[in-house]
This record gives C-alpha cells, structure tokens and sequence, in this order.
C-alpha cells in the first residue's frame, strides 16, 4: 500500500470532549496525523455522516482506508507510532 494511502485522518470538531481527549493521548504523534475540522469543511462533515449512520459522530478516524467512530486512543497512538 502506498505512503499516501496509509495515512490517519482524524475528523473533529471544536468543543468536541472526545477529540480532546483523542488529541492529549496521541502527544507528539498527533502531528503525524491529518486534522480535520468538520465544521469548516463541508465534505467532510458529508463523510462522517456517510460513515455513523447520518449523525456527525467525532472523532472519526480514518486509519489506511477504514473509519473507526470514537477509537480507542490507544488504536490510533500504535498506528501512528508505526510511521
């Protein structure tokens, strides 16, 4: 799988408690992943709605291709921990 298809999208909003809380126990690796305001991009906030059901659930967290709705913080840290 290419580099570019083996990246982590996180899918939050402001305000968002468990966006936080996914923010704080990523650390440094947090910055490897690719954030993503639902409230100021349109089509993402289609695609979480696309992916929970119609509801914009956050965090979703898209990890080489597949969403996972509110992780385990620790599922997320591993991934990102590989590079």
């Amino acid at each position: 799988m290419p580099d570019s298809e083996r990246q982590v999208v996180i899918y939050w909003r402001p305000g968002c408690g468990f966006c936080a809380r996914l923010k704080s126990s990523l650390g440094a690796d947090g910055d490897k992943a690719v954030w993503v305001n639902i409230w100021q991009d349109e089509e993402a906030a289609a695609f979480v709605r696309s992916v929970n059901d119609g509801n914009e659930v956050v965090p979703t967290v898209v990890i080489d291709g597949t969403p996972h709705t509110n992780p385990d913080p620790a599922l997320v840290r591993d991934r990102l921990a590989e590079g």
